[in-house]
């Protein structure tokens, strides 16, 4: 979770929500990734999306079977979605979303309904680290946000 935080900094020094996520296979880490949805202005540049694109390269397959993604915030319903069909065989979350968290927090993609594929999920890894990174951003953010309008005006 440590090196999925250090991805998500990445994307808090580029103003981008700061989560990050990370690719385990046999205990090493194939792919990591962060958000990059207003970097590319893509909606599908999550950090989740970007880390399986990235290890199913270096796998040379779309099945991420016996891997593992670590990731600093609850999965969306797209991502979510993703882990479950790239057969990631478990994940692990820093902290939940109470917004669009869809292994969970508004819906549980990943219990609640019965897919192909199976994947176990394991919560609060690192959460304080995890949690205080995002109010940190949305913090900063507002600032951001104020002094822009301020300037504006």
């Amino acid at each position: 979770m440590q090196e999925a935080i250090k991805e998500a900094k990445k994307a808090y020094k580029k103003l981008e929500v700061p989560v990050g996520a990370v690719i385990v296979k046999n205990g090493e880490i194939i792919a990591k990734a962060h958000n990059l949805k207003e970097t590319k202005y893509d909606t599908t540049k999550h950090a989740e999306i970007l880390a399986i694109q990235r290890a199913s390269k270096k796998l040379k397959s779309w099945r991420l079977i016996d891997c593992e993604m670590y990731i600093t915030l609850e999965p969306c319903t797209m991502c979510a979605g993703a882990i479950i069909n790239s057969r990631i065989k478990k994940i692990y979350i820093g902290t939940m979303d109470e917004k669009t968290g869809a292994a969970g927090s508004k819906l549980n993609l990943f219990k609640d309904y019965t897919f192909n594929h199976n994947v176990e999920v394991e919560t609060g890894i690192m959460y304080g680290e995890c949690e205080k990174l995002l109010k940190e951003f949305f913090k900063d953010l507002r600032k951001i946000k104020l002094k822009k309008k301020e300037k504006d005006e």
